[in-house]
């Protein structure tokens, strides 16, 4: 029986990995799509409810939410990708790539919201 399983580029590399590690990739897969859902739904919270901040600065948190949602979703799923392949391949894990940029992103648009409060 062939293996059908999607996508090919994972799936047709190496030996079939310890299942426990194989969730344990999916796992954090769902975990860094629950944190971009957490973040789109704070830049959508920020343009839907009428908070008193500056427009403009309002927009701004908003838009580095919504990227930042977009970045860890797509983050997620390379990283699930590159991890099951070395998974399979039984070489080293790779590293964190986008955690940096994440906080970063978090801390300005916190720091548009904080600003945009105290203008007039």
């Amino acid at each position: 029986m062939s293996d059908r399983r999607f996508p090919r580029s994972v799936y047709g590399v190496g030996d079939e990995p310890d299942p426990r590690f194989s969730l344990a990739n999916e796992r954090t897969f769902l975990a860094w799509i629950r944190t971009s859902l957490a973040l789109l739904a704070v830049g959508i919270a920020l343009e839907a409810l009428h908070l008193p901040i500056a427009p403009g600065l309002r927009f701004a948190a908003a838009l580095v939410f919504v990227v930042l949602a977009i970045l860890a979703a797509g983050y997620a799923w390379v990283s699930w990708q590159r991890t099951e392949r070395s998974l399979r391949a039984n070489r080293a894990l790779p590293a964190l790539a986008i955690g940096p940029v994440i906080a970063v992103g978090v801390m300005v648009g916190m720091a548009l919201i904080v600003i945009g409060f105290l203008v007039p």
